[in-house]
């Protein structure tokens, strides 16, 4: 195993004896018991395929792969499960719902679901028994899925959440006895890491996952590349303080963050080169179970956090969004939705965020209450990441737009443009307002 590889940590077993412990962590809580029952009847001779993104850690898909045996077992469909990496997830999505034909159900991220929502089915009745069952979900949830307020065109799955990941020891080295919950303190902590030679660094490379710490800069400080009239608006006196913020952040940064991709942080974090990062919990499963005894002495010393809270004063997270659609052109709807339900009820659901180890943060209210989420105290952190989170959109509707507009990568060009001084602030709000400007048309 490559300990670096975030998509394949927890190889092996690993994955599945967490998810073996379900059953002494399921029992601690129960579903809302005046729930009504919900079953849908399979349709004579289904067949269901489905396309999802491939595993980020192995203990999901091994999960995942055992509650659809259990539901084939039960009902006698075949279930056929074509696992692509998530970036090719998107366009294979776009094709099937424009051309009528693919998957039954596609598993896939962010606001995809928004970029033809007339082409999904309608699973409202299916969105409001889970949620009367397990306490709600979560308003980004609804955000992406529940776009008009009425109808849901997808179930949320969870998100892979985007957390600071630190040395204890450094970071107490620095002066810090716990991490800081603002951005003052924040930056105060990068100085001082900076200074004792124990530097941090995050990505401003056009990294899908770990450049989403861009939408919290901008956020934290009141900035937005949209508001709720999708007017683009990031071209403002609140941007602008979050990239004055950010060139003082980049100053402690450790040398060559403008091209790092997602897989970078992790190597530079468990070569011993930055103290702090953000990431997934994927970092941390690496070095835990890694036979290396340096890297398995670093994974000792991680703790999670998360992201500090900024002048707007409320949390203003970003992490990556994974959806479940049901394509209208299925030919057996009845038992696509049952294979939705059956998957996230309890009994499957927990095992599935078990078998993760943390990496996915549940849509349900009511899995806060999973074992996984105690069972070690270094995994709360990515507990909250779907509660805390925000839309890739935010404060817009989302669609085409938002979907082509972080595909793009404007929020993170503008920040390393802004940090690094290959443009002045003024000059990289003005560029990302015009690149924002060609999507959001009016």
């Amino acid at each position: 195993m490559n300990p670096f590889n975030r998509r394949k940590f927890l190889e092996g077993s690993a994955g599945v004896a967490a998810a073996a412990t379900l059953g002494a962590g399921s029992a601690v809580w129960a579903p809302a018991v005046h729930a009504q029952a919900l079953a849908f009847k399979p349709e004579k001779g289904a067949k269901l395929r489905v396309l999802r993104w491939s595993r980020f850690v192995q203990g999901d898909i091994d999960a995942y792969m055992i509650n659809v045996k259990k539901f084939t077992d039960k009902t006698g469909i075949e279930v056929r499960v074509d696992n692509e990496g998530w970036e090719d997830v998107r366009p294979k999505a776009a094709v099937a719902a424009n051309t009528g034909a693919g998957p039954d159900i596609i598993l896939s991220t962010n606001d995809d679901a928004n970029l033809y929502p007339e082409k999904l089915l309608d699973v409202t009745d299916l969105a409001e028994y889970l949620g009367k069952k397990y306490g709600g979900w979560y308003p980004a949830v609804e955000a992406y899925l529940k776009p008009d307020g009425k109808k849901w065109i997808g179930l949320g799955l969870g998100a892979a959440g985007s957390y600071m990941v630190y040395r204890q020891s450094q970071v107490k080295a620095a002066g810090f006895d716990s991490f800081p919950k603002d951005t003052a303190g924040f930056l105060a902590m990068f100085k001082a890491l900076h200074a004792k030679g124990t530097p941090g660094g995050m990505a401003l490379g056009n990294a899908t996952g770990d450049g989403l710490w861009c939408n919290w800069l901008m956020w934290s400080h009141g900035g937005m590349l949209v508001d709720k009239n999708n007017k683009v608006i990031v071209d403002s006196a609140e941007t602008l303080k979050a990239l004055e913020y950010g060139k003082e952040l980049y100053a402690t940064f450790i040398p060559g963050t403008l091209s790092w991709l997602d897989p970078n942080n992790n190597k530079a974090f468990l070569d011993g080169q930055v103290s702090v990062t953000n990431n997934g919990i994927s970092i941390y499963y690496a070095a835990k179970n890694s036979t290396d005894a340096k890297v398995k002495e670093i994974g000792t010393d991680i703790n999670h956090a998360a992201f500090p809270v900024g002048p707007v004063g409320v949390p203003t997270e970003s992490h990556l969004f994974f959806n479940q659609m049901i394509m209208k052109y299925t030919k057996f709807p009845n038992a696509a939705k049952e294979f939705l339900r059956f998957m996230m009820e309890q009994e499957q659901f927990d095992a599935w965020l078990t078998g993760a180890g943390g990496y996915i943060a549940q849509p349900l209210r009511a899995y806060e209450k999973s074992a996984i989420w105690t069972v070690d105290p270094k995994h709360t952190p990515y507990r909250d990441g779907v509660k805390n989170m925000r839309p890739a959109g935010y404060a817009g509707k989302l669609g085409y737009a938002s979907a082509g507009a972080g595909a793009d990568f404007i929020v993170v060009n503008m920040v390393a443009e802004a940090v690094s001084g290959s443009k002045t602030p003024k000059e990289a709000m003005e560029r990302a307002q015009k690149r924002a400007e060609r999507y959001y048309k009016v």
